[in-house]
């Protein structure tokens, strides 16, 4: 779910502020910075690097040795709605333009106490271990926040809003997997004590989860190219057809799990990736004027990310049906 927080984040994010009548490019970077912030709970897992020997790790070819670590962290500190409350415009008073340099210092000033704060009622709650994690977040955000401000003309205000609301998104795509997070640490009060079934069977309800990942990065590319113009609804290409193949991956794989998934979710984006590669050999062998991809309107960049996600898309399908049939 890595990549779906962003994109969940991003598509939302840009979509209502320019419901709210933000010119495009504006709320295409409000969207990016919500995006981006929202990737940022999931920083705790480097408390891993901390807890295991990654050299042995790598020998002994176990990546479960480094997700056990890093579960006993994750989706909790960072994941939590009153800590996105007071690190997002914390994090967004490192942006603070003004004339006056003074009011830009102190606005920095105020966001280390504020931070340190953060750091100081993590220590307490959960030790040494939650200072690792806290301060890993609180480096990520500042870092995020530095980079926002040289690189787009937001204001502090427009900043705390995105990455407020981004910081919000993240925990809610956990739901599917794995432990739910801690929605209200540091307060000791459990909003859900479990994730969410989408099926009794366990290979369905990853497939479940596969599929709400996909349709989050298909509402952020549409939304993309609502922003920046473009049309992809007309868009298609005969290599995505490739992506039916998997259908024969019931009968050849062990079938995937929450606990054990990497054969399936490294092959299926394999396909996807053929998809577009085969796309890819096919445009260069002709005019681009005369391909599918000109005649959308689309870039072959973008192009070629859509088909591959269609890729994806077919393949799942594809795969589902057979396992259900089975």
């Amino acid at each position: 779910m890595f990549v779906g927080h962003g994109m969940l984040a991003f598509a939302l994010a840009a979509l209502f502020v320019e419901r709210r009548g933000w010119p495009a490019r504006r709320a295409l970077t409000f969207g990016v910075v919500a995006g981006a912030f929202a990737t940022l709970p999931d920083v705790d897992i480097a408390y891993a690097l901390f807890a295991i020997d990654g050299i042995t790790v790598v020998r002994a070819a176990d990546p479960d040795a480094f997700w056990s670590a890093a579960n006993r962290v994750h989706r909790s500190i960072t994941h939590s709605a009153v800590v996105a409350a007071v690190a997002g415009p914390a994090f967004a008073l490192w942006t603070t333009r003004s004339v006056e340099n003074r009011r830009a210092v102190f606005a920095r000033g105020l966001g280390v106490l504020v931070l340190a704060g953060l750091f100081g009622v993590a220590i307490a709650v959960s030790g040494s271990l939650g200072g690792i994690v806290m301060g890993a977040f609180v480096l990520g955000g500042v870092a995020l926040a530095l980079v926002v401000h040289h690189l787009t003309s937001l204001s502090a205000r427009s900043v705390a809003l995105a990455a407020t609301f981004g910081l919000l998104v993240h925990p809610w795509g956990d739901l599917f997997t794995g432990e739910p997070p801690e929605l209200l640490y540091p307060f000791t009060v459990t909003v859900f004590d479990g994730r969410i079934a989408l099926a009794a069977d366990p290979t369905l309800h990853l497939l479940g989860a596969f599929a709400v990942e996909l349709a989050t990065i298909w509402v952020a590319i549409f939304v993309f190219a609502h922003l920046t113009g473009r049309s992809i609804g007309r868009l298609s290409d005969p290599s995505v057809t490739l992506g039916a193949a998997y259908g024969v991956a019931p009968l050849l794989f062990v079938p995937p799990t929450l606990d054990v998934s990497y054969h399936f979710v490294f092959s299926i984006l394999a396909v996807g990736v053929g998809c577009a590669a085969l796309s890819w050999a096919r445009t260069a062998s002709r005019p681009l004027f005369g391909s599918p991809v000109r005649r959308a309107g689309a870039s072959a960049g973008l192009s070629f990310v859509v088909i591959a996600l269609a890729g994806v898309t077919v393949a799942l399908a594809g795969y589902t049906a057979v396992y259900v049939a089975l």
